[in-house]
């Protein structure tokens, strides 16, 4: 098994479990959790520590982007969904714990990631500017994908439950992320579903106008029927109920045939219920 080869975080100090990164020794990095089973739900989380691991996630990725949704992935390895921040994230893992099959997944880029990579993957899509000053306290959440047969919520708030932790063993604050609306959707037009809940999003879910992004190739929402009476994506509606914020309208993805919105959520925004679920506060 091959071990992943950079370091990635400066982690907070705490006893290193077995096969974890292997990491420089700076005096800064700790370690991630081990391993954790759900109770009642055949749900084991972890962080990958192995090439091996995040190839799993990688599988994932392709079996939901590129077979499902019909992305055109230009990826190394064929099978896999793979990009140059890949090295540079953690990678979470939520798996069946009957099978252990990896069953969801998402990525994270940490502030000192980024900085090294020079980089987000939003920034490629929007212009961030107006962000700068929450860059040192902010991740990145990427490449979020639940296999079909494990989509009712489980996994998903999963996956939240240990971001949560991760964020405040890290003194991290914010979270961005591009959620991505198909651009064929239950077999309606292309392009009038993303328009139309861009339309509902933008009347009830606006960021304050100062932490509005530009998108850098935006979908012509004037010239669609932002009309129709759609539901968004369920894993938009999960942000929303955690407080999320659009700060801005979509960006055409054409390699993975998608409408992006950026997203954030803020500890600080998160609802009561939620604070106690996630923080235990």
């Amino acid at each position: 098994m091959k071990e992943l080869h950079i370091p990635t975080f400066a982690f907070s100090p705490k006893s290193m479990p077995t096969a974890t990164l292997q990491r420089p020794d700076n005096g800064q990095l700790g370690a991630l959790p081990a391993a954790r089973r759900l109770e009642g739900a055949g749900l084991q989380v972890s962080w990958a520590r192995h090439v091996d691991e995040v190839r799993e996630a990688q599988r994932l990725r392709h079996q939901v982007f590129a077979l499902e949704m019909g992305a055109q992935l230009n990826s190394l390895i064929p099978g896999h969904d793979m990009d140059m921040y890949d090295n540079y994230c953690e990678h979470l893992l939520v798996r069946d714990e009957a099978t252990q099959e990896v069953v969801g997944t998402c990525r994270v880029l940490t502030p000192a990631q980024a900085k090294r990579v020079g980089s987000t993957y939003s920034d490629d899509e929007f212009d961030l500017t107006r962000l700068q000053s929450l860059r040192h306290r902010m991740v990145e959440l990427g490449r979020t994908c639940v296999r079909q047969d494990h989509r009712h919520g489980g996994v998903i708030m999963t996956l939240w439950d240990a971001l949560g932790e991760f964020m405040v063993r890290n003194q991290l604050d914010t979270v961005i992320g591009c959620a991505s609306i198909p651009m064929l959707h239950n077999g309606m037009v292309r392009g009038d579903v993303a328009a139309s809940i861009w339309q509902q999003l933008k009347a009830n879910h606006l960021a304050a106008t100062e932490l509005h992004v530009r998108p850098r190739l935006p979908l012509p929402v004037e010239q669609l029927d932002g009309s129709l009476q759609v539901e968004p994506p369920t894993l938009i509606k999960g942000y929303l109920r955690l407080g999320a914020k659009v700060l801005g309208e979509p960006a055409w993805d054409p390699d993975f045939n998608s409408a992006d919105l950026l997203m954030m959520m803020r500890i600080s925004d998160l609802p009561e219920p939620y604070r106690k679920h996630f923080l235990g506060a």
